[in-house]
């Protein structure tokens, strides 16, 4: 493809925000980067955090029992260990390079606890929108190791890590998501480049981990804590590390499109559907299917 193509292919950014801080379960103090209620152009995305510390004060009391319906998580640990179990009695720990990709669908009650006492714990949690066809179905599980994710040395000595999606012919183990999702972890030297081709009409964002970078050929640099936001009309994203170099996480899916009523960690269509699922839960009666697919 000639350089002209590419540049009038290439999709621009058109928001940039910097994450703000909060604190969220007990205590967790994290960085919100964004929410689908900011700006509506991130559906089929409805959050994402960053959390990370040195402090065990900052991340131990963690993110206790608490019912999810209506959406997806995926968690994905950069350093330290976090303990998953929900009230039906899975478990297991996620790791540093690991990914838990959880569908509440209709109805799970669950908790992520720090599994250690001190050191660095730091990671990522984001929030995916179901469709309505499917805020009701029964809660999966997908638990990923490190080893499991599809890794790349690009010739300039980065490194690129395929969550979900596709990147140069190989699939990320996270498959058949409603929203066909992309999801790489993207590590540059400095003054390299990166590109990938999307779908038109697939929301996409990067955000910056470390480093600075321009994400498009017009706009200035996005540097750590930053998220850039694309346009839709186009097919191709480049990417370009500043001199320090970068590390940035690329997203992007089919948005769902559908009204959203939220409620803490249920989000569903109608505030009538939130009444219910807040009735079911005094009632106990919120738990819909008695089992969970757990899937590797």
């Amino acid at each position: 493809m000639e350089e002209q193509d590419v540049r009038l292919e290439q999709r621009r950014v058109i928001l940039v925000k910097s994450g703000r801080l909060t604190y969220d379960g007990a205590g967790v103090r994290l960085s919100r980067v964004f929410t689908y209620n900011d700006d509506h152009r991130f559906d089929p995305f409805l959050l994402l955090d960053h959390f990370g510390s040195s402090n065990p004060l900052d991340y131990l009391a963690g993110f206790p029992w608490h019912p999810h319906r209506g959406i997806e998580t995926v968690t994905y640990m950069l350093q330290g260990r976090i303990e998953h179990g929900d009230s039906l009695g899975n478990s297991g720990v996620i790791r540093a390079g690991d990914v838990q990709w959880m569908s509440a669908g209709s109805g799970i009650i669950h908790q992520e606890m720090p599994k250690q006492a001190d050191g660095v714990l730091e990671g990522f949690q984001l929030w995916v929108n179901l469709p309505k066809t499917l805020k009701m179905s029964t809660p999966t599980y997908r638990g990923l190791r490190s080893t499991d994710i599809p890794a790349f040395s690009t010739p300039e000595g980065g490194k690129i890590r395929v969550i979900a999606g596709k990147y140069r012919g190989a699939e990320g183990p996270v498959r058949g998501i409603p929203v066909d999702p992309t999801y790489l972890d993207v590590s540059l030297p400095p003054s390299t480049g990166f590109n990938l081709q999307v779908k038109k009409g697939y929301t996409a964002f990067a955000y910056v981990v470390t480093g600075s970078g321009r994400f498009d050929r017009t706009s200035g640099l996005l540097r750590e804590g930053q998220v850039g936001l694309y346009d839709v009309s186009e097919t191709q994203i480049l990417v370009r590390a500043g001199p320090g170099g970068l590390r940035f996480l690329l997203m992007c899916g089919r948005p769902v499109g559908e009204p959203v009523a939220w409620w803490g960690p249920i989000v569903m269509n109608t505030e009538e559907d939130i009444s219910l699922a807040l009735t079911e839960l005094k009632h106990g009666t919120f738990i819909k299917h008695k089992r969970v697919i757990v899937e590797s």
